[in-house]
């Protein structure tokens, strides 16, 4: 097999500014393998369990907002990437993902480490490409260099997200003893500007007509990322309009020191009190997923005149049930455009939010500024000591749920990131580890003991970053199932649903090299906490009683003002 056309991969995806790569060791893809290692500007990670090795790449994709390379062998290696890809897809990260695989000749013909590899993640892709297994002819060299610049442009383009190449190889794999690999030689390139996605004159004045019908404007903001540009423009569209901005913790709008921030607290759905008085005439949307239940059920219940979702392009969700209205365009330019033409403001309505979110503020720290051991005061307590100018991950289950319900200051400047896209527990440390890979900045995990012990692997490599930090609240169980509604009733709950187990981290942080901080108490805390942030990769274990932090939660939410009698 003439390997040349494999080699030239590695030099494609560097043209195209992919320089990041996360490789799981096999036979079968060996030949990219050498590609990828031996190319001197690109740079390439091993990680030998591909599931931590596709969060790890979805990780610093995050981060550096260019597509991770991933690169693994054949059979089930492929279908280990798969809870990754979906999460990048949902989470819209771009991935690059190349699986080898073996030619379609011996597939379903009982060889080793076969099954069926085309389309491998069905829907859960932007698109799937197969390289030729035959490349001698002139015309399938220039297809199989043409699919990768598409492959890359596909991954970038709006919504970004993972694109899958499968690539079928026979053997040899190898470049015969002492040969060298040619990157130098031209390559097919196919570059792909990005859209501007402006409105046109006319659409802004026919908008702007419209945004004046409205008095009550509620602006809920998704999931994103980091973007000064976007807070400049939401800070003149809300000064100028009066409009309420609701910013879920992982929008990494919270900095914005005029968003809501505390709605978790005061919203409850159908049961929000004095909700008509929070009722917005028109939502606008943007952006990903929102953590709070309270915060959907109430607009669900509440429902305004009109919904405009900003967008550019792609599907579009309706998760309040409101939608009337889809404006392909980035939010930052919608911002900047409706507020320079704007020229009244209602402050009247900001004025009941602004009220609600101070009692709710009130309310928090005098709920938790006592001396009761349990995750949330916990949580408050480390969350307030977090690094200026960090980054901080979020597990999923009851560590996103209390960041969302504290907060943060927005003086810390902390960005949040969280993999909601799927809200699994799957991919938690190793995606933080993807992302302390891609930054100097101090990098913390908060996560639960099943998240973490499931992950495990996410540290199995020989890149353990300097700036990691984990904190693991261990409760040694499931501690959500004692918190909703449905299985705390239930006599299964501690055996089929919590699922207690007795571990803790003092083996792993030992067998990784990582300091280790056991914490019992608040006073315990308060003497680690220093200690922890300032003495490199550790993990942080909060050892609490899952009953104990049920009884706490479940004491602040009956204790609420906010809650109907």
């Amino acid at each position: 097999m003439d390997l040349q056309p494999i080699f030239n991969i590695a030099e494609i995806c560097y043209q195209h500014g992919l320089t990041q790569v996360v490789l799981s060791p096999g036979s079968r893809c060996a030949p990219l393998t050498l590609a990828f290692s031996r190319h001197p500007q690109i740079n390439v990670r091993t990680v030998s369990d591909e599931r931590a090795a596709a969060f790890i790449g979805l990780g610093i994709a995050q981060v550096s907002k260019n597509p991770t390379i991933l690169v693994c062998t054949s059979g089930t290696a492929a279908y280990n990437y798969a809870p990754a890809v979906a999460e990048a897809f949902y989470q819209q990260v771009p991935l690059l993902v190349i699986t080898a695989d073996r030619p379609p000749e011996w597939i379903d013909q009982l060889d080793g480490q076969t099954i069926r590899q085309e389309n491998i993640y069905n829907r859960h892709i932007k698109r799937s490409f197969n390289y030729p297994a035959d490349v001698s002819h002139p015309d399938s060299r220039w297809y199989a260099e043409r699919i990768f610049s598409e492959a890359i442009n596909e991954a970038r383009a709006y919504p970004p997200g993972p694109v899958h190449i499968n690539i079928p190889l026979r053997e040899p794999f190898y470049p015969e003893v002492g040969a060298t690999l040619d990157f130098q030689q031209p390559v097919k390139i196919i570059k792909e500007d990005a859209p501007a996605y402006m409105l046109a004159p006319e659409t802004i004045k026919q908008l702007q007509e419209e945004l004046s019908g409205f008095k009550r404007i509620l602006i809920v903001a998704g999931q994103g990322s980091y973007q000064p540009e976007l807070q400049l423009a939401l800070n003149s569209f809300v000064d100028q309009t009066g409009a309420v901005l609701v910013a879920d913790i992982i929008s990494n709008l919270h900095l914005l020191p005029a968003s809501v921030r505390a709605h978790d607290v005061f919203l409850n759905g159908k049961q929000t009190l004095n909700g008509d008085d929070l009722r917005p005439d028109l939502v606008i949307t943007f952006g990903l997923s929102n953590i709070s239940k309270n915060l959907k059920m109430y607009l669900r219940a509440f429902g305004p005149q009109a919904h405009w979702h900003l967008q550019p392009a792609g599907p579009v969700a309706d998760p309040f049930q409101s939608l009337t209205r889809i404006i392909r365009i980035k939010p930052q330019h919608f911002f900047t455009a409706l507020a320079e033409t704007s020229k009244e403001s209602n402050t009247d309505y900001s004025k009941i939010w602004q009220q609600k979110e101070a009692q709710a503020t009130t309310y928090l720290h005098s709920s938790l500024a006592v001396d009761n051991y349990n995750e949330f005061v916990v949580f408050k307590k480390i969350s307030d000591q977090l690094p200026e100018n960090s980054l901080l991950h979020l597990a999923n289950s009851m560590a996103v749920r209390y960041a969302n319900i504290l907060g943060l200051n927005p003086a810390q400047q902390v960005e949040v990131f969280a993999n909601r896209g799927t809200s699994g527990i799957d991919g938690c440390t190793s995606t933080t580890v993807g992302a302390a890979l891609s930054t100097n900045k101090i990098t913390t995990l908060i996560t639960g003991d099943l998240a973490f012990f499931y992950d495990r692997n996410g540290l199995w490599h020989n890149y353990l970053p300097p700036n990691l930090r984990l904190v693991l609240l261990n409760n040694h169980a499931g501690g959500i199932f004692r918190i909703i509604d449905g299985p705390k009733h239930q006599p299964e709950l501690e055996e089929f649903f919590e699922t207690r187990q007795l571990l803790n981290a003092d083996n792993t942080a030992r067998d990784f090299a990582m300091h280790y901080y056991p914490c019992h108490s608040l006073a315990d805390l308060e003497k680690t906490l220093p200690l922890f942030w300032q003495n490199g990769p550790g993990i942080l274990e909060v050892f609490t009683q899952s009953p104990a932090n049920a009884a706490f939660f479940d004491r602040f939410k009956k204790d609420s003002p906010f809650k109907k009698s």
